[in-house]
């Protein structure tokens, strides 16, 4: 179908009798003999061309009439890298859909998020994704709880409430529609068991290489004292999802990262989800950005020492911003201890059990509130810097500045730009984070400039290096995060 434009179908065909891995999650097979879509990956024997329709996603191929396939299990391919191509509307709608904007099924309420009518949207959806917005909420609805049917012993009343469904009966009636069988059939007679722990655990599968440990290392010399937690290749923090308080804890499994939830409702799972998904970049198209950052000479040798980069993204854009405030002109160490000060004094203490670990964070980031008033500078924070936190956190509760999902990125530039003491470094790294606009790029920042340095160490010009980064769109914040990666650009 015309959907899957940007890549001709005989690439896809390819992809598909050769069971391409680099393709997985990429496009679906809808085979119309059995009624079954299939990742490219499939073990079973491959159809004939003849018989097969290739789908942009899974919804697509959902709402085209094929249901999913029980042996490659398309509720585990990756997700579909970035959206690159696809409408800024339709980024920001898949954005609110991944946190349940639809889950009580307004299309209308999400286009008024969106600034556009309900029939545009779906229209951008169809001819961006292949599907409607509440057909992409469905089969990311239905893809989660059948995941949680297959890897955890909850029951089926908890996968419903997970997974949305609202209801038990609208679950089984949804199961039986699309799998011709009970949730309880799928899962092949497992009986669920009294759980070990107090935390809900579940598999991230994501593109690989997967550069796990620099990722690591990059959220660890940031951790916020008291709010984040890095050791023995673990990733901790606080969250508060639903009026609960909770810990999401981050470790590398077998191929994918295994997520566990401490404390949070199981109603905010799905969400959660979503988020650490988008935290830890599970979705970058890592063929697509090292083909075209591989074209730059410069990049080319550090990509070799940089397998699988991602960029790290942020749980709330809120605290990141105040972050990306306290590092101006300072040390990452520097701004590091600031933030820690700022939870401890401001932040609320929370009391969540971590069953295998004493240093478990303690305190919530504070909110806007908090700080739109805060005496940072008792804090060792100067008072220019102090002011302009001040100012940001008094702009989110008066509903001046969002970090909502919705946002336009360049009114949200615009917003953050506002702010005195807010300049284009920091907004852009906003975006680059809290975003994951993967064209984000601080070209004022020294250590990429310093990273171009000529023989005579003359230093770029932010022009010039805006100028050469101009080849490496759509992708310029991976190919920041890999300069900053680099000796010669320290930093981030």
């Amino acid at each position: 179908m015309d959907n899957t434009a940007t890549i001709s179908n005989d690439v896809y065909e390819r992809a598909r009798l050769s069971r391409d891995v680099r393709f997985d999650g990429r496009f679906y097979v809808g085979v119309r003999t059995t009624g079954i879509y299939c990742r490219p990956i499939c073990p079973a024997n491959p159809p004939k061309s003849e018989n097969v329709t290739f789908y942009p996603t899974a919804a697509a191929a959902s709402e085209a009439g094929y249901r999913p396939c029980l042996r490659c299990r398309p509720e585990c391919a990756p997700g579909t890298p970035a959206w690159a191509g696809t409408s800024t509307t339709v980024q920001r709608g898949l954005r609110l859909i991944a946190e349940g904007a639809l889950d009580d099924g307004n299309v209308e309420r999400m286009a008024e998020r969106l600034g556009v009518t309900s029939r545009h949207l779906r229209r951008l959806f169809t001819r961006h994704v292949g599907a409607s917005p509440l057909a992409v909420a469905h089969t990311q609805r239905l893809h989660f709880a059948k995941r949680l049917i297959d890897e955890t012993t909850l029951t089926m009343q908890e996968i419903s409430l997970a997974a949305g469904f609202g209801s038990v009966r609208r679950f089984n009636d949804t199961f039986r529609k699309t799998y011709g069988r009970t949730p309880r059939e799928l899962r092949g007679g497992r009986d669920t068991v009294a759980m070990t722990t107090t935390a809900l655990s579940v598999l991230l599968p994501g593109r690989q290489p997967y550069a796990w440990q620099e990722l690591l290392e990059f959220f660890a010399g940031r951790a916020t004292p008291g709010v984040e937690v890095v050791e023995h290749g673990r990733y901790l923090r606080s969250i508060e999802v639903g009026g609960r308080h909770g810990v999401i804890d981050v470790s590398l499994g077998d191929g994918a990262l295994r997520l566990a939830v401490h404390g949070a409702g199981i109603e905010s799972l799905f969400s959660i989800v979503q988020r650490a998904r988008g935290m830890f970049d599970l979705d970058a198209a890592v063929d697509d950005i090292t083909g075209t950052l591989r074209q730059d000479r410069d990049l080319r040798g550090w990509l070799k020492q940089h397998a699988g980069l991602r960029v790290p993204g942020a749980w709330d854009g809120f605290e990141l911003t105040v972050r990306a405030i306290l590092g101006q002109q300072v040390s990452v160490k520097a701004a590091t201890t600031f933030a820690g000060r700022i939870a401890a004094r401001y932040g609320e203490k929370i009391n969540v059990t971590v069953d295998d670990t004493r240093n478990a964070p303690t305190r919530l980031f504070p909110t806007p509130r908090k700080l739109q008033r805060a005496r940072l500078e008792s804090l060792g924070i100067i008072r220019s810097r102090a002011q302009t936190i001040r100012d940001l956190a008094r702009a989110v509760a008066t509903g001046k500045l969002s970090f909502d999902a919705a946002q336009d990125l360049d009114e949200l530039r615009a917003s953050l730009t506002s702010i005195r003491g807010i300049g284009d470094w920091t907004a852009e790294y906003v975006a680059m984070r809290a975003f994951k606009d993967p064209d984000a790029f601080p070209a004022s920042d020294l250590g990429l400039l310093r990273a171009f340095d000529g023989p005579a160490n003359e230093r770029m010009r932010p022009a010039e290096l805006l100028a050469r980064a101009d080849a490496w769109r759509p992708w310029r914040a991976y190919a920041a995060l890999l300069i900053w990666g680099s000796e010669k650009g320290a930093g981030g």
